[in-house]
């Protein structure tokens, strides 16, 4: 056991992660396997708490580093894509594109010229640029109805939707490695837009929060400028930026600016990306896009918390991916809400009152360490202890079933993790009388009543059993949900019929 928590400790330090995972799991493995009790032995206790806390802080780095906007850092956005487009533009593509925009339909003034035709080719033509295009046009499917909502609802524009498709190709966890820049909208870490950004969640990262912030800033530059096209500009280089331009040249207008080279290269790329990709979205089957197979709207259910509870958890009790709670919840950092805050935690349509029903049946300390685990042919007790590196009498405890008790007709458990940073968690719930001690003293000692000690252990009269675990702290009132709640819960998601559950992971995640 020792051997394999040194050679993890190798691993880590020369960064080999899966390594370093395998072998902290066997020391973990070896110490369970002893048939002997962690808690009662200071020495091995001691050891346990040295294992799980290193897979703790493997676990931390490794979110640390494949977090959100580190995973969506690597495909530019359209306007990196296009760069400086140097060659003229195909006169048969121009001449195509002046022929589509007399039919086009758009709230903005929408423009062909040379700068933009040489963009409408890139995104037709070449490989880079109609990959990009595709990809950003299939995300589009998930927000366009919540944009356009937003944009009417702050009075802008419909179509400066595509302003999101220029910036980040609608990735809400979208980041500029150069500047820092972030989210759908890419709204820099050090700007003042009403988005707020702490340790546990940055809201540059939240799609409905970040396009309001947008569409503000937006209408606040069109207001200074009167021109939608200086706002376009001002955003990507800096209204005070532009306004010098307008008075050093005399026009306030974009082209001239351009034509002039009155503007850094970005920004004069800007624009006419932004007005390619207009003009190919609205007409999708002139440019090979109709057969595009775009994601199905954002729909949600909404909660607000005021405690931290982990994404797993939450997984767990509304009975989808992970993956998926993530990407509903974009701005979250630290894969949980964050504790004593008031956060809007975005569920799948339909969950919001299964999860507000289950979550009541987790301790409000604990729902950030605790998992709902749904019970599969073969589970045990004792192996199921074994899977989540708890106790097998802990897990008895929390879920009111006798030490000895088979999980036929059991549906689903709460799973007792124990927070690292607290080793003592166990301990403080399992406590072991010694000499002297008498419920009285132990009920006084923890602030709870004889009853409750009688009522949590199951003990009918007055005596205890010097060095016998005692649980002096309440478990999870979950007797309701053990039995059938998760097949009626599969059921209203599928309309009715019986749906079989998602199988909880083998391992912890």
């Amino acid at each position: 056991m020792e051997t394999a928590y040194h050679a993890g400790l190798t691993d880590y330090q020369q960064g080999h992660v899966e390594a370093a995972r395998a072998n902290f799991d066997y020391a973990v493995d070896l110490l369970l396997r002893c048939n002997c009790d962690l808690r009662s032995d200071d020495a091995l206790s001691e050891e346990f708490d040295h294992i799980v806390d290193a897979v703790n802080t493997l676990e931390m780095d490794a979110l640390r580093q494949n977090n959100g906007p580190a995973q969506q850092a690597a495909e530019p956005t359209p306007v990196e894509a296009a760069g400086n487009i140097t060659t003229p533009a195909n006169p048969n593509v121009a001449a195509k594109a002046e022929a589509e925009l007399k039919t086009t339909v758009s709230d903005l003034p929408l423009v062909m010229n040379d700068y933009v035709a040489t963009y409408v080719d890139f995104f037709e033509n070449s490989p880079k640029g109609h990959g990009t295009i595709v990809a950003s046009l299939e995300r589009m499917g998930r927000y366009k109805d919540m944009i356009q909502q937003v944009l009417r609802d702050e009075g802008v524009p419909q179509d400066l939707i595509y302003q999101a498709f220029a910036e980040s190709g609608f990735r809400p966890q979208a980041v500029n490695p150069r500047s820092g820049a972030a989210g759908m909208w890419q709204f820099m870490p050090w700007g003042t837009y009403g988005l707020e950004h702490t340790a546990w969640y940055d809201e540059r990262f939240d799609p409905i929060k970040a396009t309001h912030a947008y569409a503000r800033e937006i209408r606040k530059m069109y207001d200074q400028l009167g021109d939608w096209y200086l706002a376009m500009a001002a955003y990507d280089w800096g209204p005070g930026n532009i306004q010098k331009a307008v008075q050093r040249t005399g026009y306030a207008d974009f082209w001239e600016l351009y034509r002039r080279n009155n503007l850094p290269q970005e920004t004069k790329n800007y624009v006419p990306v932004f007005l390619a990709v207009t003009l190919m979205a609205k007409n999708p089957k002139q440019y090979g896009l109709e057969d595009i197979t775009t994601d199905p709207p954002l729909v949600i259910d909404t909660v607000t918390t005021n405690y931290a509870v982990d994404l797993r958890l939450v997984s767990d009790i509304v009975g989808a991916p992970v993956q998926e709670i993530e990407g509903l919840n974009p701005s979250l950092l630290r894969m949980s809400t964050p504790p004593e805050e008031s956060f809007d935690l975005h569920l799948p349509a339909g969950t919001a009152e299964v999860f507000q029903r289950d979550i009541a049946e987790i301790p409000v300390e604990k729902r950030r360490y605790w998992r709902f685990h749904t019970v599969e042919d073969g589970d045990t007790l004792a192996s199921l202890a074994r899977t989540w590196h708890v106790s097998e009498s802990e897990l008895a405890f929390v879920n009111q079933l006798k030490p000895t008790a088979d999980l036929s007709g059991v549906d689903s458990l709460v799973i007792p993790l124990v927070p690292v940073s607290e080793p003592g968690a166990l301990r403080s719930t399992l406590y072991r009388p010694g000499r002297g001690d008498t419920l009285v003293t132990i009920a006084d000692r923890f602030g709870v009543t004889v009853a409750q000690l009688r009522r949590w252990n199951n003990l009918r009269g007055g005596a205890i059993v010097p060095g016998h675990g005692l649980y002096v702290s309440e478990p999870a009132h979950i007797s309701g949900l053990r039995y059938g709640r998760r097949r009626h819960h599969a059921a209203a998601k599928s309309g009715g019929k019986t749906a079989a559950a998602s199988p909880a992971p083998k391992k912890p995640a």
